[in-house]
């Protein structure tokens, strides 16, 4: 089979691989589109030890079943099923826990390839083929979608009260605002360094947008921010944005460390929450949305060839791209 591999700090490489062992309990999947994440960009950057050249990425994944007409959605978080986490629908903290397209604990190769082997029980059955390469965007509208259940659980104000800003116009960042908008939210700003971004972002949501140094972005005015970034700056600028008594959803994983107002976060009582994955039953619902097309107008994805998908990570580290996401398809 052909597939784009992960060789070595920002390089990629199409190339003939060796069809995927199929496991126990474990399907071949042909896939029909596997998405561009931050995190596979984070490999790509040489920032990610859990992801080792060599190594195929990809784990925002649909496809068929080999030999079959069935569609499937993979979520690529295997769990173990059997730990407290797991039987308390808080699979997504399971320990035990590996993840499609990684290296560590497990080494399972991704989707960016024509198959992938797939734990059987990961594979949610569809039946619209015809948007079947787009439901490859369910697995980043699950990470936006738990990001908001947890505000909406921890936040000391409802949703349709607060004051929101997100951080990022990337994939997390604008998919978080048309979930808000599908359950009636539209009054939010998204703020990034890209003005190709932000413009698309202006047009798929209707949201405010604005450069994140604006004199327009307010210090100690904001309810819950959403930070899809995850760098030391824009913890920095969540904690200057946010009021008291506010809350920070942390979503981004670009910089593990750094710099932060902890004495701000301790005498405004700041609720910072770290949002992590989803569990099973967002990922369920996350299908749904896509499926009632709660999103929109999706136009704004940029599909690619896998055979082209070297350029493609280029012209996101480069900044060049528009899009939000790009879905690469074999």
């Amino acid at each position: 089979m052909k597939a784009l591999v992960f060789t070595d700090k920002q390089k990629l490489e199409y190339q003939s691989m060796p069809m995927p062992v199929i496991k126990e309990q474990e399907l071949l999947v042909k896939v029909s589109g596997a998405g561009i994440c931050g995190s596979d960009m984070h490999a790509y950057h040489g920032f990610d030890s859990r992801r080792i050249p060599p190594l195929i990425l990809g784990h925002e994944i649909s496809g068929t079943i080999e030999n079959s007409d069935q569609s499937v959605i993979v979520n690529p978080l295997v769990t173990c099923g059997s730990c407290y986490e797991c039987k308390n629908e808080i699979d997504h903290l399971c320990q035990s826990s590996s993840f499609i397209g990684m290296s560590k604990p497990i080494e399972r190769h991704g989707g960016f390839a024509e198959y992938v082997s797939v734990p059987k029980k990961n594979l949610h059955y569809i039946n619209q083929t015809n948007i079947l390469s787009t439901l490859s965007l369910t697995e980043p509208t699950a990470v936006s979608l738990h990001a908001i259940e947890l505000a909406k659980k921890h936040s000391i104000k409802q949703l349709n009260e607060s004051k929101i800003i997100i951080i990022g116009g990337g994939a997390i960042g604008l998919l978080t605002g048309l979930i808000l908008n599908s359950i009636g939210i539209v009054n939010y700003t998204i703020i990034d360094t890209n003005k190709k971004r932000l413009d698309v972002c202006k047009k798929a949501s209707g949201c405010q947008i604005y450069f994140p140094d604006d004199h327009k972005v307010k210090k100690n005015s904001y309810d819950l921010v959403f930070d899809a970034v995850g760098l030391e700056k824009t913890r920095k600028q969540s904690i200057e944005c946010v009021k008291q008594g506010g809350t920070i959803i942390h979503i981004g994983l670009s910089q593990p460390a750094g710099e932060f107002d902890f004495r701000k976060t301790t005498l405004q009582e700041i609720i910072f929450i770290g949002s992590s994955r989803y569990t099973d039953q967002d990922f369920k619902k996350s299908i749904n949305i896509i499926e009632d097309n709660k999103l929109g107008d999706l136009n704004w994805l940029d599909f690619r060839s896998l055979s082209d998908g070297s350029n493609a990570f280029r012209e996101i580290h480069d900044g060049s791209t528009a899009s939000p996401k790009i879905i690469l398809t074999p």
